[in-house]
């Protein structure tokens, strides 16, 4: 089942696209907001793509697991998606997937790659790092 996730930004959007039967996940791109509201003509490009089965929106809860301004946005997010879509959409956890992305990023640095790190990097290997955990958790 082809898997397309978001990790929601009011500045940027990360997305990454995975399957569950080969428990491939790969960053795709960073959609920029358009006055802090979802792109949503390059969201339905991407839907058009890639024709996922499921959406997955990670929702960023505060460390002691309760809810923040962010948390209801993503939550806004994600009841958007199903309503124009008419996809399932799940969310879970993110909490610290873009620092994990971030750490991941400067690793790869220090084994060599060049480039500085950009934060459309980030916000889609987070992203990326949000599906793998929902596979996991769904396997």
């Amino acid at each position: 089942m082809t898997v397309l996730a978001f990790d929601f930004g009011l500045a940027r959007t990360g997305v990454a696209i995975g399957n569950t039967i080969t428990g491939v996940v790969t960053p795709l791109c960073t959609l920029i907001s358009i006055n802090t509201k979802p792109d949503w003509n390059s969201i339905s490009k991407l839907i058009e793509e890639w024709r996922p089965q499921t959406l997955v929106v990670g929702m960023p809860y505060l460390l002691d697991g309760t809810h923040s301004e962010m948390t209801e946005k993503a939550a806004k997010f994600s009841r958007q998606l199903e309503g124009r879509y008419s996809l399932p959409v799940d969310t879970i956890n993110e909490q610290l997937s873009s620092m994990e992305a971030e750490q991941r990023l400067k690793q790869s640095r220090q084994a060599g790659r060049k480039k500085k790190i950009k934060k459309e990097e980030i916000d889609q290997l987070a992203a990326a790092i949000i599906l793998e955990s929902w596979i996991m958790k769904n396997a």
